[in-house]
């Protein structure tokens, strides 16, 4: 069974976008080795506050359960749990170059005026690197952000390869097609992606949103100055985006909906979206709150723990014995 690796971080409140990402997780668990982490090493990289980094790890956790991810299927951990992550990455910033990661566009983007950057933000890409390889994984969901990352990725992998012999499988980028995981945009600038760092609380929708909220946020989202609802990037980002959103919460294509709602103003589009979101996100946020308040998020963390440790440990070994370390 092919394997697929993916980390999200416990950083800001999940979103519509994310969500919509997490769904596509869902649909690997039933026929692929499913292995799914919440990378808490990789949020430290910019200052966080432990109280409500601590309590984000687990809330994370339990919005993947929530969302659909079986616990009998896949494995779930928590990645400072393992401490082969940082072992990995400190092997391989041996086989990684300062030019490459200097050229890493994320690391442009998070450095830009600032007076101090850490080091850990410059190798963020190497912990990357050893998240995915440390478990023979075949192929890796990402994004147009984060398919540089994935190149790096392969780039070490293939460069450790050539000088040791056989040891990483090197992945592949699984993208998602665009009616599988179509790009949730900002609700105030449909021209930028949904992100958990706009300051504009009404930019985005998150999925433990109360229903007050929702409403408020999509019905003061940029359309356009017309009222024709078309599904339109280029001149109309601002409904292609609200039609998205609706295509993805609801049974309907896009098209569908550009047909049931001919001849309506946008208010009626939103109206409906919002009961339509609502409707969704108060069931995942039902799932969420009873995953809480059992406990059962703990035992499914320990278990995925005790698995990515044994898996990841066997990778780790063979590493230290192609370049010399001792092992027994």
């Amino acid at each position: 069974m092919k394997r697929v690796f993916s980390g999200v971080q416990p950083t800001g409140q999940i979103h519509l976008g994310n969500y919509i990402t997490m769904k596509n997780f869902v649909k690997q668990q039933d026929d692929k080795d499913c292995i799914y982490c919440v990378v808490d090493m990789h949020s430290i990289t910019v200052p966080q506050d432990p109280v409500k980094l601590r309590k984000s790890i687990i809330e994370l956790a339990a919005l993947y359960m929530a969302i659909g991810l079986d616990p009998n299927k896949v494995t779930l951990f928590i990645q400072s749990q393992v401490p082969t992550h940082a072992e990995l990455a400190w092997i391989l910033n041996c086989f990684s170059y300062m030019g490459e990661l200097s050229r890493m566009t994320q690391f442009k983007d998070k450095s830009e005026g600032k007076d101090v950057v850490t080091t850990g933000l410059f190798t963020y890409p190497v912990l990357m690197a050893a998240d995915i390889l440390l478990y023979d994984t075949h192929f890796v969901p990402v994004g147009n952000d984060q398919k540089q990352h994935l190149e790096l990725t392969r780039d070490i992998a293939n460069r450790f390869n050539n000088r040791f012999g056989d040891t990483f499988v090197v992945p592949e980028p699984m993208i998602a097609k665009v009616e599988d995981g179509a790009r949730i945009m900002a609700l105030d600038d449909p021209t930028q992606k949904m992100s958990k760092s706009n300051p504009n609380e009404h930019s985005k929708i998150t999925l433990l949103e109360p229903p007050a909220n929702v409403k408020k946020s999509i019905m003061r989202a940029t359309t356009d100055s017309d009222s024709f609802i078309k599904y339109d990037l280029t001149n109309k980002p601002g409904v292609s985006n609200l039609l998205t959103i609706y295509s993805q919460f609801s049974p309907y294509s896009i098209s569908e909906l550009e047909s049931k709602y001919e001849g309506l103003g946008y208010g009626a589009l939103k109206k409906d979206l919002v009961e339509v979101v609502n409707a969704e996100l108060l069931s995942v946020q039902q799932r969420f709150e009873s995953i809480m308040a059992s406990g059962e998020v703990y035992d499914v963390l320990k278990v995925g723990r005790e698995r990515a440790t044994q898996i990841s440990t066997e990778v780790l070994d063979r590493v230290k014995q192609k370049i010399g370390f001792v092992t027994f």
